[in-house]
């Protein structure tokens, strides 16, 4: 294959897993990889994309968003207003239409090279082959964020740096979208831009965010159900992807601002890259990967992420922690309003309108447990059943319960952690022992049923919030997670009840499972009975 022939549009690069029953034209089994014209004309035919690391697959949502608005002519909210409307229409018609997606892809063709030498290759700018020194490339291994690079721990396998495997184009397709959306921060290959030569990077806008995807029974349905509506104010030809600009962005400005919801998904990258292909073309043999703005970070704008609010009033995502389960963020994916807590978090803006889409949606976490320089923890990808049919705006009634739900679960948790630690504490008589070991023993066996216990009675809800067959019933649900929480308690610190100390210890700790010692408050001395002054 020559350089300069490997295109998104037709050259398999997406993995998709199809639904059951689907077929093809000829006798040809289904293909595990797809083009984006094949992907998009047959969305209602594949279940859902098949993308194996979490970052990538959260990415390619986001391309995929702001392809279907563009073919699906839901970019602006129309001289009348009636974009939910004209979604439900298209929804109607079961598919998009094939016309309009090869239109789309005819006019952007040059755009979606992987690799295009004296072009725009896709995603990428070509001009760090002249503003980076050749000679400090990152190499293959760096821009695969699943393989060991320089002097970092080895994940899923091991690589040097002298002799890596060079990846497929496909593979580099989705490392390229991970490091636009989850590069982090810190030193880079240089770059030369206006005779200023610098080398450092702002993290990515989803680096260590934690992102939800409404989810149907079809791409098709899943790419229809993430679209956000776009405000008033937005003007669908003004709104554009950075491969549907005319010109690249000055890296000595500051970023382009977003027009809407296509471009605030797919044109806030704060890294530069430009893949260097083989000589077939059909893998990466090297890579410059570098800073996009000199000193510039655009703001974090997303709407699939649960905003947060920090004590000093600084809007943050709920950071991905590949310890906490799903359960545990249904109510604010679910309530307009969720329970106030110290973080005040706000609803995803795209689960306002999904459940419009069909109520018999999943919901998709995914994510990034990281830091936002180098260290990488762990890929988080988790799905719930499907639950947008409990959302608030179908019935408010069902605010109570779900909130409430979330709420006794984590209670018992966060009790039975201090339980354990103080008992820790009071054993080995050092109270700044922390009682880690102990913490995360009942932790494990807490949690993991405290999640099956949450998903048995929300299944019992029914529509209107209220009782149904035992559904949620304050008191029970309470009781429940108080015996699992003691449970716990009893199975971790049972080792050491065998002694005096360690039995005093365990039962004088207990007591935080139900809230600790109650405060009294302090005995008010009664006032002194006024004296009359002796007289004479």
């Amino acid at each position: 294959m020559p350089t300069g022939t490997y295109n998104l549009i037709d050259q398999p690069c997406v993995p998709v897993r199809w639904k059951p029953g689907s077929t093809t034209s000829g006798d040809d089994a289904l293909p595990d990889l797809v083009g984006l014209r094949e992907l998009m004309v047959r969305s209602h035919d594949i279940e859902s994309l098949a993308v194996a690391d979490a970052p990538a697959h959260a990415a390619l949502l986001r391309v995929l968003y702001a392809l279907t608005a563009k073919v699906a002519d839901l970019t602006d909210q129309g001289s009348e207003g009636d974009w939910d409307e004209r979604r439900l229409d298209v929804l109607d018609t079961g598919q998009f239409l094939p016309s309009r997606v090869d239109a789309y892809f005819e006019q952007y063709k040059e755009r979606f090279f992987l690799f295009a030498p004296g072009g725009r290759p896709w995603m990428q700018d070509p001009r760090l082959a002249k503003q980076c020194d050749a000679a400090n490339t990152a190499g293959v291994n760096k821009l695969i964020v699943t393989r060991p690079s320089g002097n970092n721990h080895s994940w899923f396998r091991h690589d040097t740096d002298t002799a890596p495997e060079l990846p497929s184009a496909p593979e580099a397709f989705l490392s390229l979208l991970v490091w636009h959306y989850y590069g982090p921060s810190g030193r880079c290959s240089s770059r030369e831009v206006n005779g200023v030569k610098t080398a450092s990077a702002t993290a990515g806008p989803l680096r260590t965010a934690l992102s939800y995807h409404p989810e149907g029974d079809s791409l098709f349905e899943t790419l229809l159900a993430g679209l956000v509506p776009p405000e008033d104010s937005v003007n669908g030809q003004e709104d554009l992807c950075p491969w549907e600009q005319e010109d690249l962005p000055d890296p000595d400005h500051p970023p382009r601002q977003a027009m809407g919801p296509r471009s605030r998904h797919t044109g806030r990258s704060q890294h530069a890259l430009l893949l260097l292909p083989d000589e077939t073309s059909t893998h990466v043999r090297d890579a410059f990967i570098t800073w996009a703005y000199r000193g510039e970070r655009m703001p974090r704008e997303d709407d699939y992420l649960i905003w947060q609010t920090s004590q000093q009033g600084n809007r943050y995502p709920r950071p991905a922690d590949a310890g906490r389960a799903l359960w545990r963020d249904l109510d604010a994916l679910l309530l307009q309003h969720p329970p106030a807590g110290s973080a005040h978090p706000q609803q995803p803006r795209v689960f306002r309108t999904a459940d419009q889409v069909s109520e018999d949606l999943r919901v998709r976490a995914l994510g990034f447990d990281q830091e936002g320089q180098a260290k990488d923890t762990q890929f988080i990808d988790a799905s719930t059943p499907t639950v947008l049919g409990y959302a608030e705006n179908n019935d408010p009634r069902t605010v109570p319960a779900v909130g409430r739900l979330r709420q006794f679960g984590e209670l018992y948790g966060r009790r039975l952690d201090r339980a354990v630690k103080r008992a820790w504490a009071a054993y080995v008589r050092d109270a700044k022992a922390d009682g880690a070991t102990w913490a995360a023993e009942a932790g494990a066996r807490y949690w993991p049923r405290a999640e099956a216990e949450f998903w048995a009675r929300f299944r019992l809800l029914d529509r209107t919030g209220d009782v149904a067959d035992g559904g949620f019933d304050p008191a029970a649900t309470r009781r429940a997670f108080l015996r699992l929480a003691e449970e716990a308690y009893d199975t971790v610190t049972a080792p050491v009840t065998r002694t005096l100390r360690g039995a005093k210890a365990v039962s004088q700790a207990r007591i935080d499972l139900y809230g600790g010692t109650p405060k009294t408050k302090a005995a008010v001395p009664a006032p002194r009975a006024k004296t009359k002054e002796p007289t004479t």
